[in-house]
C-alpha cells in the first residue's frame, strides 16, 4: 500500500471530516502528495496536517468548485507547487432535495447538479491537459443511490446518474489521451455524518445506538456498515497503476447492500 501511488499528486475536492478526509490521508499513506480543495479553512487545515504526518506534502486551497476562476486557481496553483498532476478525485457533492420528483422545486435540483455534476466536468476538463501529461487517472465519487428508486431520493438519483454518465463519456473522450475515468458507488459510510444521524434516531425511538446500526447492517451481505478508509482504498486501487487497462467502469462499494 505505501507505494501505489509514490511520488505522484493527487488532487481530491470537497475535503471534509468524513470521506474526503480519509482519501487525502490514505493516498499519502500510498506515497502521494496530495492537493486538497474545499470551501471550509479550518477542515482544510486539519487535514494538510494529517497527510503531513505521514510524510508526504500538503496543498491546501480553499475553493468553490462551481465557480470556474476558483477552480482554474486551483488547477495553477496545483501545478506551480508540485509540477505534475496525476490523478483527481471528484469527491465533492451536496445532498439535492430529499422530495417527491411531482412536488420539488427545479430550481433545487438545478443548484443539485451544479455542485454534483457540472463541477465535476469542470475540474475534470481542467485538470484534463496536465493529466494527458503522465497517463493520469480520474475518480468520480458517486452514490448507491443510482441502484434504487427509493422514494424522496428522486432528485438525488437524477443529479447521481447523470455524474455516472459524465464519466463514462470522459472515459471515451479522454481515453486517447491516456486518461482513465471511473467511478465508485458507496452507499453507507460510517462517518461523523452518519453515526450523528443515527445517534438521532436512537434517541427518537428510544433505542441504543447499536440496535439502529445492527437493523440498518443486517440488509448487507457483510453485516457492517464500510468505513472511510475502505471507500478511500477502492479509490486509489482505480488511481493506481494496478487498474492500468480499468476505464468507464462503476465499482459498488456498498458492503454487498445491492449487487451489480
Amino acid at each position: 500500500m505505501s507505494a501505489l501511488l509514490q511520488n505522484k499528486v493527487v488532487v481530491v475536492s470537497g475535503v471534509g471530516p468524513g470521506l474526503g478526509r480519509a482519501l487525502a490521508v490514505r493516498a499519502a499513506e500510498a506515497g502521494a502528495d496530495v492537493v486538497l480543495a474545499a470551501r471550509t479553512q479550518s477542515v482544510l487545515t486539519e487535514t494538510a496536517a494529517a497527510v503531513e504526518a505521514t510524510g508526504r506534502r500538503a496543498l491546501a486551497v480553499a475553493t468553490d468548485i462551481t465557480d470556474e476562476a476558483a477552480a482554474r486557481r486551483l488547477v495553477s496553483a496545483a501545478v506551480d507547487t508540485f509540477g505534475r498532476v496525476d490523478a483527481l478525485v471528484n469527491n465533492a457533492f451536496v445532498v439535492p432535495p430529499m422530495a417527491p420528483l411531482a412536488d420539488v422545486d427545479l430550481a433545487d435540483i438545478r443548484t443539485g447538479f451544479e455542485t454534483n455534476v457540472y463541477a465535476a466536468l469542470r475540474m475534470t476538463r481542467l485538470f484534463a491537459p496536465v493529466l494527458s501529461e503522465h497517463n493520469g487517472s480520474v475518480v468520480m465519487v458517486n452514490s448507491v443511490a443510482i441502484r434504487h428508486s427509493k422514494p424522496m431520493f428522486g432528485a438525488y438519483k437524477m443529479a447521481k446518474a447523470g455524474l455516472l454518465a459524465l464519466a463514462q463519456s470522459l472515459s471515451t473522450e479522454l481515453g486517447p489521451q491516456g486518461v482513465r475515468v471511473n467511478t465508485v458507488a458507496p452507499g453507507y459510510i460510517w462517518a461523523p455524518a452518519l453515526q450523528g444521524y443515527f445517534a438521532y434516531l436512537a434517541k427518537e425511538r428510544g433505542v441504543p445506538e447499536q440496535q439502529v446500526y445492527d437493523e440498518i447492517a443486517a440488509d448487507l451481505d457483510l453485516r457492517r456498515l464500510p468505513e472511510p478508509d475502505e471507500i478511500a482504498d477502492a479509490v486509489l486501487f482505480l488511481l493506481s497503476d494496478l487498474a492500468r487497462a480499468v476505464t468507464g467502469q462503476c465499482l459498488d462499494v456498498n458492503g454487498g447492500e445491492y449487487h451489480n
